[in-house]
């Protein structure tokens, strides 16, 4: 059983032990809350708060600066990777009060989305507003385009105290994955990916609020195409293992910004040793993340990010009348909990 997602622009963001999709949040219309939960058994981090300076990774633990233990509370903003080119909300309300509406809530993370086409022809945003009941808002972002508005919101949630997970959402500007399942598209180019990825880390490189680069929103296999259509992991075809290619743009963006964390999601299925596939959500299936490392030029960067998401979004065949939370442990230890209990990687 595949997944498509069931409203445009939805995908989960990454959390220390685990990351499950609960909601949307009333902050902003088509933004998702994160909650963190460890696979059963294992220890919970301490701390909570944002973490001072770069953060990188030790076992299945992400560290700040000071080697401090840091939990990701995270929210998502959509916007930047839709034919909007910009965060969503601004509309009706000034970027500023909306960051700090993050911050008073509790978060200390913001993902970010954003489209390849929004990085190589930004456009000068029209759907924001500059004026609302309470007098004028985003005086500021007058006549800049996506990537200064961008730019602007990531120095103002460095100010606030929060950081910043970029994430390539897609390839074109539009709604939700990409349609393929791959990390590129005929117009946007696998090289065109990694340039991308090198052109933000240069942009933000000794910038620590921008803690983290989300290399690919939700690979998948799409619905109707065979298992070597869509993306894999650990095949070693070039074409479709992202594994290889999370290892090129991982390797590009640490050669701009060598303090950066890298997250790399999973894909949607993998072949099962009983034959078929096993399969799980978009962005969700790790399981061979364990044999199949990705492996970028120096150590201490790669957290893992498994998308996994509750029955109102679809309901896969182990949300019955017998689920427990017994039962749920073990499709999440088999997709994607093993890699933090078996202390691999952060997930």
């Amino acid at each position: 059983m595949r997944y498509l997602p069931p409203w445009p622009g939805f995908g989960g963001t990454a959390g220390m032990a685990a990351v499950a999709a609960v909601g949307l949040a009333a902050l902003l219309a088509g933004t998702v809350l994160a909650a963190t939960r460890a696979p059963a058994g294992a220890a919970q981090p301490a701390g909570g708060g944002v973490g001072a300076g770069y953060w990188h990774t030790s076992g299945n633990q992400i560290l700040d600066a000071a080697g401090n233990p840091v939990r990701i509370a995270g929210v998502n903003w959509y916007g930047f990777e839709t034919p909007d080119e910009v965060a969503h909300g601004l509309w009706a309300q000034d970027y500023h009060a909306i960051v700090n509406d993050i911050k008073s809530l509790g978060y200390n993370t913001i993902r970010i989305p954003f489209s390849n086409q929004m990085v190589e022809t930004p456009i000068v945003p029209q759907n924001l507003s500059f004026h609302n009941s309470t007098g004028p808002i985003n005086a500021d972002l007058k006549g800049l385009n996506s990537l200064q508005i961008l730019d602007k919101i990531i120095a103002y949630a460095g100010r606030a105290g929060l950081k910043v997970i970029l994430d390539d959402h897609r390839s074109e500007a539009g709604e939700s994955a990409e349609a393929n399942g791959l990390w590129y598209t005929g117009t946007y180019t696998s090289q065109n990916w990694v340039n991308d990825w090198a052109t933000l880390a240069k942009r933000y490189t000794g910038n620590p609020t921008v803690v983290g680069f989300d290399l690919r929103n939700e690979p998948h296999t799409p619905t109707g195409d065979t298992y070597a259509q869509g993306a894999t992991w650990g095949t070693g075809d070039p074409s479709t293992d992202v594994r290889l290619a999370y290892e090129q743009a991982g390797n590009a963006i640490l050669a701009a910004d060598p303090s950066a964390l890298i997250f790399c999601e999973g894909v949607s299925e993998n072949p099962s040793s009983s034959g078929g596939f096993d399969s799980t959500w978009w962005g969700g299936d790790l399981a061979e993340a364990g044999q199949f490392p990705v492996a970028l030029s120096s150590a201490g960067h790669v957290v893992y990010s498994a998308h996994d998401y509750r029955p109102s979004l679809f309901q896969q065949t182990w949300f019955n009348s017998s689920t427990t939370p017994a039962s749920l442990d073990a499709i999440w230890n088999k997709f994607w909990g093993y890699l933090y209990a078996q202390n691999t990687a952060p997930v």
